[in-house]
């Protein structure tokens, strides 16, 4: 084989990049790492720079990365890479009308996002950049958005500030449908997370005890009986939720341990081991890669802190990236394979 035979040869044979990205409370408000059984040397910043705290960054796949954030135009979207950041796409022609907690991809096709402001939810067609607004939901969600998850591509929740925490709606094309009836037995304060386990499960973390809520769920009939709650419960107000696949499920909250995690099914397992290496302050967000690897971002240097994961829970803590988050971290966010 000739040289130029090789050199084509090793770029077919090239691995693509993990990347994790971390959104925090100083400029540049995001920092994205390439991730390689540990960290790897930090992107360079977007040439337009998110405004103002970051609260949740979400990867399109590989080619977009979403981040919501606490002042206008309240969601950036950028294109994404194997070199990094690309250009911000234009706005939405509609924008969110207040401080975006979370946003989230459906797909490829849609984006959507939470906020303080009625009507607490906004979603957009995608397709190269943002496309029409979806019309708000027929029952709005009764108070200040704080997180947003999909359920595939049926269904669509959001956690709030006021009863009842936690509000699902049918997703279809045609955007929001009509409200699943709550749950029988309500989340206990303000919702601040909320996840889909597969198709089964619906979690939802809380403020007040027990911290961490989770049903059944069946799509086109709602919430089931809430499962009990975890005989060891978590310490502090829990702020997100993340389950791994259908076998584990972890909350992070405001006091130390600040993440918890136990195995899922059906119910909640026996609490995991703690983290030899505890975060440094309160957990803001949790996110798994797969089945090898749990990230917690978090108020306190190193502000994201990634521990090895497996069927036994926690292994060693990864070491720290070379640069930082410029502050107190509130999410973070894989980008798969």
């Amino acid at each position: 084989m000739n040289i130029l035979g090789i050199i084509a040869s090793s770029k077919l044979t090239v691995a693509p990049t993990i990347d994790i990205a971390v959104a925090h409370a100083t400029t540049p408000f995001i920092s994205v790492y390439p991730w390689s059984s540990g960290f790897g040397t930090k992107y360079a910043n977007p040439a337009t720079l998110p405004p103002s705290t970051g609260f949740e960054p979400a990867f399109r796949s590989t080619t977009e990365l979403a981040l919501a954030h606490a002042s206008s135009p309240y969601v950036s979207v950028y294109a994404w890479g194997s070199s990094g950041f690309g250009s911000k796409y234009a706005n939405p022609a509609t924008l969110p009308t207040g401080t975006s907690r979370a946003v989230k991809w459906q797909g490829t096709s849609n984006i959507a996002n939470v906020s303080d402001n009625t009507p607490f939810v906004d979603a957009y067609a995608w397709s190269s950049g943002f496309g029409t607004k979806y019309a708000d939901p027929a029952t709005l969600p009764a108070g200040g958005g704080k997180d947003i998850a999909f359920g595939g591509s049926s269904d669509v929740a959001v956690a709030q500030g006021s009863s009842p925490r936690v509000q699902v709606y049918p997703w279809s094309g045609s955007g929001f449908g009509s409200k699943y009836s709550d749950p029988a037995t309500l989340p206990q304060g303000e919702g601040q997370g909320v996840a889909f386990g597969g198709t089964s499960f619906i979690a939802i973390a809380s403020l007040n005890s027990p911290r961490i809520q989770a049903y059944p769920w069946t799509s086109g009939s709602g919430f089931g009986t809430k499962y009990a709650d975890p005989a060891t419960l978590p310490t502090g107000s829990g702020r997100k939720v993340i389950f791994q696949g259908t076998t584990a499920i972890a909350v992070v909250h405001d006091v130390s341990p600040r993440v918890t995690a136990y195995p899922f099914s059906s119910g909640f397992g026996t609490k995991y081991s703690d983290p030899a290496t505890l975060p440094a302050g309160d957990g803001r967000d949790v996110a798994f890669l797969s089945t090898t690897e749990l990230a917690v971002a978090g108020e306190g240097s190193p502000y994201i802190n990634v521990y090895a994961w497996s069927g036994s829970g926690f292994g060693t803590k990864y070491a720290n990236p070379a640069t930082l988050p410029a502050a107190d971290a509130q999410g973070v966010a894989w980008k798969p394979l």
